[in-house]
């Protein structure tokens, strides 16, 4: 199937077209004509299975085949997302297919000074990609109102529940009109968010893609057993032997992620750590310069890790484990992208164990234990 298959129209074609992207991912085929037809979705899905483009490019062609030329631009779609990382990828995407159609969109989050955003906002948007945190300020300051919303995307649901934004959600959802469409995207399912999914979609059409076996099928694991004294050693042992590849590396905490990027410093491995003590602007430009290979190794926590979507990354190494084993393939998620090969390589302790026995469970597979000396 291709995008004129799916009856996108021309402004929206020749923006596709200029990015290289001939045919749409599964998620795209399924979630485009029922989004077009004002359904209601519920969309099940990892990163990296392009569900941006799967609620993007239909809001954006509904908003300009209904436009009204002259009047006053009002906010007509939002896009809700938890983090700062994700809603700036998002309002690339948005720059990329609404070219050529006229339509107005910005972005606000947190962490930065507030008056730019406020200024765009002022010359009027059709399109708002917004954090939980920003959005309600802006709202209380009445630079924003919510009363023209036609089109209201809540992304990466699990992820908000796990960030403490349910509170945030139940507030903002009474400000939106009744009449609208809702379509609402997660990872997982897990009960509270099922509860919220049923009291703010109407008759969705569900869509479900990437099932978490044909996820980790295609990507090579390794499992290391070392204690948590030991592990900065055989991290730098296989960055040595790894020097081609690209490398996220994963750490529980914010103050372990410095730790890391400070060892590996001094051993020479150039190195950035990103997470939510950073500054926006220190954060962006770590991501730039990873996605450009200025830098070729970053240490991220699971909630800054979220803007990382880099086609060719070449390796994964979960140097602490996270506290749930879906948390396991959201980051091993992030390589063998695109039919591309991947890697993910644990470092796993003796208190980490229980974890590692919930990620087989879950993935249906063992994990490959992997013996070295250092």
């Amino acid at each position: 199937m291709t995008f004129k298959e799916l009856k996108i129209i021309d402004p929206i074609l020749k923006a596709l077209d200029e990015k290289g992207y001939e045919n749409p991912t599964p998620i795209q085929e399924q979630a485009i004509i029922p989004v077009l037809s004002n359904n209601d979705l519920l969309g099940l899905a990892q990163t990296g299975t392009g569900k941006t483009a799967a609620f993007a490019i239909p809001i954006i062609q509904q908003l300009y085949q209904n436009k009204i030329v002259g009047k006053k631009r009002e906010i007509k779609a939002l896009i809700l997302t938890p983090t700062r990382e994700l809603a700036i990828q998002i309002d690339e995407c948005f720059n990329d297919y609404a070219k050529y159609t006229g339509l107005h969109h910005t972005v606000i989050f947190g962490g930065v000074n507030q008056k730019p955003q406020v200024e765009k906002l002022k010359h009027g948007v059709d399109i708002l990609i917004a954090t939980p945190g920003r959005l309600l300020d802006l709202i209380s300051q009445k630079y924003i109102t919510l009363n023209h919303i036609r089109h209201f995307v809540l992304d990466e649901a699990d992820r908000m529940l796990d960030m403490g934004f349910i509170h945030d959600i139940k507030r903002l959802l009474p400000l939106l009109p009744k009449q609208k469409q809702t379509l609402f995207f997660s990872a997982t399912m897990p009960e509270m968010i099922s509860k919220l999914s049923k009291t703010i979609l109407h008759n969705p059409v569900k869509v479900e893609v990437t099932p978490v076996s044909s996820v980790v099928d295609t990507i090579e694991q390794g499992l290391f057993f070392v204690e948590k004294p030991q592990k900065s050693e055989l991290l730098v042992h296989i960055l040595g032997k790894e020097k081609e590849k690209t490398v996220l590396v994963f750490s529980r905490t914010k103050h372990g992620a410095d730790k890391i990027a400070r060892i590996l410093n001094k051993k020479g491995i150039g190195c950035e750590a990103i997470h939510g003590n950073k500054s926006q602007n220190a954060r962006q430009r770590a991501l730039t310069n990873f996605k450009s290979g200025k830098t070729r190794v970053i240490i991220a926590t699971d909630i800054a890790a979220r803007g990382i979507d880099i086609a060719n990354l070449g390796l994964v190494i979960n140097y602490d484990l996270p506290d749930v084993a879906e948390t396991y393939v959201h980051r091993i998620g992030r390589t063998g992208r695109a039919g591309q090969s991947g890697a993910a390589l644990t470092f796993c302790s003796s208190e980490e164990y229980t974890i590692i026995k919930d990620i087989q469970k879950l993935t249906g597979k063992k994990l490959n234990t992997v013996s070295v000396s250092i």
